[in-house]
């Protein structure tokens, strides 16, 4: 199997780190570096916990390198409420001395991205990528494939009413980066809150995991906690939704989600800050800038998840299905 290149921009993040953890493992994906953007965390906290995921996964030859510090003209709102002190669920876990890049994030997207067929996997706000369009277009043009988790067609936001954290955070960003796909005749593959809330972390999944594979399933159990809390309290949902793992996935596996192509836009202000206007009518006729995934099947990501993650065949996962269903 030929591997795709790819760069991984990021904002770990609790689910980011998941995410991570299954583009490591897929035999599909040869991660050519990680990037950090400010999000759910600061960039600097975010570079450590990226670290500290690749040390546990013992891939520390992953480059990693720190992005921009805030939103293009916004100010800067993390989500460390939902990721935990510490950015990752309060697990304070030992920080990873060294391993920092001369060059920053965009730097090193600017260089890389010309040497060509490398795709890019956006899991956080897409400031790095909108400040190398205004800084060096011709190597934004150069992105082979770009896979966003972000935006929501017709579920409800998980910031406000309309708008998802990632495209919220930084609107202005999201605007740039759709438009100028509009420009380029390209589509972003939206992976939105309409797919990855099906995605739901139970408690009794995540026991089965620490049954299967001890190890990989104490760190997750560590990393998810404060998430459960979080989930609880805001959403009184037992579980949690792990956004970001289903974007690699529907990387590797294009069969795991289906949607539609739409012309779409972000709104940058007012009420609907963030919110992503997807023109499933036709209203603007204007040709498609997006693929909305609208629909996934939560068992077979697990399946994938759960083989990936924990080093296990699919078909020793007997219990799986019934648990996600319960789920």
């Amino acid at each position: 199997m030929k591997k795709r290149k790819v760069i991984i921009d990021c904002d770990p993040g609790i689910d980011d780190s998941l995410a991570i953890m299954l583009a490591l493992q897929s035999e599909e994906l040869e991660i050519v570096g990680i990037t950090i953007v400010c999000g759910n965390c600061p960039v600097e906290m975010g570079f450590g916990n990226a670290k500290k995921v690749l040390k546990h996964m013992g891939r520390l030859d992953v480059p990693v390198y720190i992005g921009v510090e805030k939103p293009l003209r916004r100010e800067y709102v993390n989500a460390l409420d939902t990721h935990g002190e510490d950015g990752l669920g309060e697990s304070f876990l030992p920080e990873v001395e060294g391993f920092r890049q001369e060059m920053g994030a965009v730097e090193f997207l600017a260089s890389k991205l010309k040497e060509g067929h490398i795709s890019v996997i956006a899991l956080g706000p897409m400031t790095n990528l909108a400040t190398l369009l205004e800084q060096d277009r011709v190597a934004f043009d150069q992105i082979e494939e770009f896979v966003s988790m972000g935006g929501t067609f017709k579920s409800h936001g998980n910031c406000s009413p309309v708008a998802e954290y990632n495209y919220w955070c930084d609107p202005d960003a999201a605007a740039k980066v759709y438009d100028a796909m509009y420009q380029n005749g390209r589509k972003i593959h939206m992976i939105g809150l309409d797919v990855t809330r099906e995605i739901v972390l139970t408690p009794t999944i995540l026991e089965y995991m620490c049954r299967i594979n001890a190890k990989r399933g104490a760190f997750i159990k560590k990393i998810t906690k404060f998430y459960f809390d979080f989930h609880w309290e805001w959403e009184h949902l037992i579980g949690c939704v792990i956004n970001d793992p289903l974007a690699v996935a529907w990387f590797a596996d294009r069969s795991l989600c289906s949607g539609f192509e739409a012309y779409t836009a972000v709104e940058t202000g007012g009420i609907s800050m963030g919110q992503t206007v997807v023109d499933s009518m036709g209203f603007y006729r204007k040709e498609a800038n997006a693929l909305i995934l609208t629909r996934t099947d939560a068992k077979r990501f697990f399946r994938l998840f759960f083989s990936r993650i924990l080093g296990i065949e699919e078909e020793k996962l007997d219990l799986l299905d019934s648990l996600v269903e319960e789920g």
